[in-house]
């Protein structure tokens, strides 16, 4: 035992991954000395953004339909199942109330705290660490190995070299990077001989080409009540018209797939039912009502209550040989096109896809090739849908990572 307390682990990243990964560790290991790294000031702050309009940490999916919330990760799906077996949603609503933060269903099933605010959360989870011993560092941004295989950080006071037996690397992907992590670590990794991908935007925005008219009137206004398709998926919510684009909730369901798109055929076209209620014959039969002398703006605003920003928008997306012929309309208003040319940058993202590849860690998350090494995390090459799946991801891949941690140092 006197041995085994001598060994220390290394945590960098004070989000969800390290944190979790910290207070397993602490749990299963008290003899490791623990110290938690982050480039910040003060720890969090990406979960704490987040916990500004309700922090959104999984969904009831996970305790209805394990299966089902899996499939959310996507290609990362069957990489992500064993991990979220271990610690899923009902492990982390347990973990919550053990830190005496209950939680909180949304009608559309998203579980928040019921304080719907991150930071009682936090200040509960690092007073636990902290009366386990574990140690906060801020102001360490780390930069990678000297020839001594010693973790380098840029600190206040200059470049810092430390040693540790075990070291986990939670840095987070690039999106947000005025919160702290700006990606910088990937050609590190890539250097080490560590595959890695370019991370791109996840859960983001897209570019429109809208007329100038157009955006001046509407920009900010949000479209509300639709169904959104693209390829085999619909996504029934609303969105916002922006300045450059679209974005929103509905847009961020589909953006991998758009974003996917977008990188091979240099476009994407969305598709918008802005009658979701109402099929092609019923609209078909309401346009071919007579309307006298009224406008086709002012007829379908009374007939299909067509107003606003929806009916700007279907002006903006058509053009004159759709709106004078009432099949080609009706059709148009069951699948209005929008041409989307680019994802909006990377550090207006939500989250990010790419980064160091599944592929070269093993089932404790350590990169197989430099032992002792362990990776969780965004900063890894999986992507996930809002709505808690992220959140959740995080919590458990530093659940999983401190089991590996546990084993590793144990040698």
């Amino acid at each position: 035992m006197a041995q085994q307390q001598q060994k220390t682990v290394a945590i960098i990243g004070a989000g969800a991954a390290g944190l979790m990964a910290a207070e397993r560790l602490s749990d299963i290991r008290p003899y490791l000395e623990i110290t938690l790294y982050d480039a910040m000031p003060s720890p969090a702050r990406k979960i704490l953004m987040a916990g500004k309009s309700g922090l959104n940490i999984s969904h009831t999916i996970g305790l209805k339909n394990p299966d089902r919330f899996a499939k959310n990760y996507g290609d990362a799906a069957d990489w992500m199942a064993p991990m979220l077996a271990d610690f899923g949603t009902k492990q982390v609503v347990s973990w919550m109330e053990g830190l005496r933060q209950f939680t909180y269903t949304g009608s559309s099933g998203r579980i928040f705290p019921k304080v719907m605010k991150a930071s009682p959360l936090l200040r509960a989870l690092m007073h636990r660490l902290d009366g386990r011993g574990v140690k906060l560092v801020t102001r360490h941004r780390w930069k990678g190995w000297n020839e001594q295989d010693q973790l380098l950080f840029d600190t206040p006071d200059g470049e810092a070299a430390i040693k540790a037996d075990a070291t986990l690397l939670a840095l987070g992907g690039p999106s947000w990077p005025r919160l702290g992590t700006d990606g910088a670590f990937l050609p590190v990794l890539a250097d080490k001989g560590i595959a890695v991908s370019p991370y791109r935007p996840a859960n983001c925005g897209f570019d429109v080409d809208w007329p100038e008219e157009f955006v001046q009137e509407w920009a900010g206004h949000p479209i509300k009540s639709v169904n959104l398709s693209f390829g085999d998926q619909t996504v029934q919510g609303d969105f916002v018209i922006t300045r450059h684009g679209i974005e929103g909730g509905a847009v961020y369901a589909l953006s991998a797939q758009l974003r996917d798109a977008i990188e091979e055929n240099g476009e994407a076209m969305l598709q918008v039912d802005l009658r979701p209620h109402h099929g092609h014959d019923d609209l078909l039969a309401k346009i071919n009502q007579p309307r006298g002398k009224q406008t086709l703006a002012n007829h379908l605003r009374k007939s299909l209550h067509l107003r606003g920003v929806k009916s700007a928008l279907l002006k903006a997306c058509t053009d004159k040989a759709v709106m004078t012929d009432s099949n080609k309309l009706a059709a148009t208003l069951k699948a209005l096109p929008i041409r989307l040319v680019r994802p909006r940058p990377l550090e207006e993202a939500i989250s990010t896809a790419g980064g160091v590849a599944l592929s070269e860690l093993n089932d404790g998350l350590m990169v197989k090739q430099k032992p002792g090494l362990f990776i969780a995390g965004e900063m890894l090459d999986w992507e996930a849908p809002t709505g808690g799946y992220l959140l959740t991801a995080c919590l458990s891949q530093g659940y999983r990572a401190a089991g590996g941690i546990a084993k590793y140092t144990l040698i």
